[in-house]
């Protein structure tokens, strides 16, 4: 399907910066590397995880890549399982990955939006090919059966500094080795007894062309082929011909795969040996990959934060998971605009989390409807209440859902004598820069009346337990009052948010804050001993767990609404269930909602980066 579309005019805006992989790629179409001079449409690109955990953010920035420049250029992009390791893999996994990608918006060739597994493609589709090429190389006298064990392999590697042994049973006869290999395939062989090797260099300076292994016996079941075969291949060997088979053009990885290309390219190379008919040569180009500050995305210390109880499990709002992330309320908008802000490159760099929270501030802004929430609630008990109608009447107030939308239309809020408002808007001897309540003072509560504190109760403690005020009735919706006999309009400077008492819905608020207290919390101390662990920095104050919330009416209507259809977004990245509660952030419905018998909050995100503040 190519693309011919017609020339814009020339502009006066500054051309389009494009990362170095764009730029590639442009070149290769250009020059018709995979097909006709300028048909961008055969441009072919995979995202390649294992089954054997759940995707974090880094592999979001693979998943952006990859897809998005399928996307770009009108190609397609190839979801691929690399299912190689059965002792590590579950279709747990699977489905959760498949259900990440999806969530961020992506859909591979063939996807379907009935069965989220169409189209997705696995590497033990493919074993049986590549167990007879394993059987040319071992032909061409290129590959050969090594019955040593691992620790004596490992150490016949060499170092970086000397050069490795050769294997005594490197030169044994093709057809002993074809034999072995065969026997290791159909279980003869015990786990560990014997492994196929490529023959390549025992003296290359890149010591993964040290005779890597390229198969090893595993008696275990696989999740999809069950017990057909008892070898399997290792990632090296798979990875570029999964690649061929699926005619991969451009085959992204981030850099820690570099040193790894050449053997890929040998193996290919290898096959083609004396080949008439040539197997598919991707391109494997690599860029950095995603490292953000105050999380780690290593799968073995996420999870051991699991296995220690340091989180509830992987999908905790605190984890770097997508689902976690999901859970806490991120939007695949915001990711998908963070990943691509860091950029392309080829330079490895810690990337500040805040432009990841500023990614979910501004789409949210822009997305999420509007609620008050008291999470801390102090009553306020209007005493002028009676004198301007029934004291026990409750007025509705028109509030704006969304100022960012217009479509998003008005809610009606109830207003009534006594109220809930946030204790800390509340002094009782304020200081001169605080516009808040007070004594005297008067301010100015969302989408109702301004009220002036005319007197406290104080409990036998000492403590601030009720507010009395009085409120102006010309000044119903939050309007500034007429003006006076002389002209002037009274004027406030605090505009508080508030729930009526007799209408709360009462809830969970869970405040979630970063995980770690320190930008790289996987990096020891200079002094640091051998009982040193990441963990050391967790911090102490990532969830606050508020039980009496006080939520206005609309909030609670929404949470019903969500246990009816049993949408979350946490589940289906649902956008009805994140609101702005107003003047504290964003905050996300909470699955557990579902049994917890009152709506349960996730805090996504402040509407300020509190952080900045704290690390001047």
């Amino acid at each position: 399907m190519s693309t011919n579309a017609p020339i814009e005019p020339a502009s006066d805006a500054p051309a389009e910066r494009r990362h170095f992989i764009q730029q590639m790629i442009d070149e290769h179409i250009a020059q018709g590397r995979w097909g006709e001079p300028g048909d961008r449409s055969v441009i072919v690109t995979r995202f390649p995880p294992e089954p054997n955990g759940y995707l974090h953010i880094g592999h979001a920035k693979a998943i952006c890549v990859s897809f998005g420049l399928a996307e770009e250029f009108g190609g397609r992009c190839n979801l691929r399982f690399d299912d190689t390791n059965p002792a590590k893999e579950e279709q747990e996994f699977v489905d959760s990955i498949t259900h990440d990608v999806r969530w961020l918006g992506f859909r591979w060739d063939n996807a379907s939006e009935t069965d989220p597994t169409e189209g997705v493609l696995f590497a033990s589709d493919y074993f049986e090919q590549m167990h007879a090429w394993a059987v040319e190389l071992i032909e061409k006298g290129l590959a050969y059966v090594d019955t040593q064990d691992a620790d004596t392999i490992r150490k016949q590697r060499g170092s970086v500094t000397r050069p490795g042994e050769n294997s005594p049973f490197r030169d044994r006869p093709a057809s002993e080795s074809v034999e072995l290999f065969n026997k290791m395939t159909r279980g003869e062989l015990g786990d560990g007894a014997a492994v196929l090797r490529a023959k390549i260099d025992m003296a290359s300076p890149n010591m993964n062309l040290r005779d890597p292994v390229m198969y090893r016996v595993v008696n275990a079941a696989h999740h999809r082929t069950g017990d057909d075969y008892h070898v399997y291949p290792m990632y090296d060997w798979a990875h570029g011909l999964e690649d061929s088979i699926e005619g991969v053009t451009n085959s992204l990885c981030t850099l820690e795969f570099e040193n790894h290309r050449p053997l890929y390219d040998w193996f290919i190379d290898a096959i083609n040996k004396d080949r008439p008919d040539k197997i598919h040569h991707s391109q494997q180009t690599e860029f950095a990959r995603l490292n953000p500050s105050y999380i780690v995305t290593s799968k073995r210390k996420l999870k051991q934060l699991v296995d220690e109880g340091h989180v509830s499990g992987w999908d905790d709002p605190r984890m770097p998971t997508l689902s976690g992330m999901r859970r806490l309320g991120y939007t695949p908008e915001a990711v998908r605009s963070f990943c691509t802000g860091v950029g392309v490159t080829k330079f490895n760099a810690v990337h500040d989390i805040t432009l990841l929270e500023n990614a979910a501030r501004d789409h949210l802004n822009k997305a999420a409807e509007r609620r008050m929430a008291v999470l801390d609630p102090i009553k306020v008990v209007i005493t002028n209440w009676g004198e301007h109608g029934d004291a026990d009447r409750v007025e509705m107030m028109e509030g704006i859902n969304n100022p960012e939308d217009d479509s998003a239309g008005t809610r009606q809020i109830p207003f009534s004598r006594e109220l809930f408002i946030e204790r800390d808007d509340f002094m009782e001897d304020p200081p001169k820069k605080f516009f808040r309540l007070g004594p005297g003072r008067e301010v100015r509560l969302r989408f109702g009346y301004w009220i002036r504190c005319t007197d406290f109760v104080k409990d036998a403690d000492g403590n601030v337990t009720e507010i009395h005020a009085t409120y102006d009735p010309q000044t119903r919706g939050g309007d500034s009052p007429p003006p006076d006999t002389e002209g002037k309009v009274r004027k406030v400077k605090g505009t508080l948010h508030w729930v009526s008492a007799a209408h709360a819905v009462d809830a969970e608020v869970r405040l979630f804050d970063r995980l770690f207290s320190v930008p790289r919390p996987d990096k020891a101390p200079k002094d640091a001993d051998d009982s040193w662990s990441f963990t050391t920095n967790l911090n102490p104050d990532s969830l606050k767990v508020i039980t009496h919330a006080k939520l206005e009416p609309a909030l609670g209507d929404d949470a019903k609404t969500a246990i009816e259809r049993g949408v979350f977004h946490s589940e289906f990245g649902e956008l009805g269930t994140v609101f702005q509660f107003e003047r504290l952030g964003y905050f996300c419905l909470d699955p557990d909602t579902k049994t917890a018998g009152r709506p349960v909050f996730n805090r996504t995100v402040t509407l300020r980066d509190s952080w900045a503040k704290q690390n001047k």
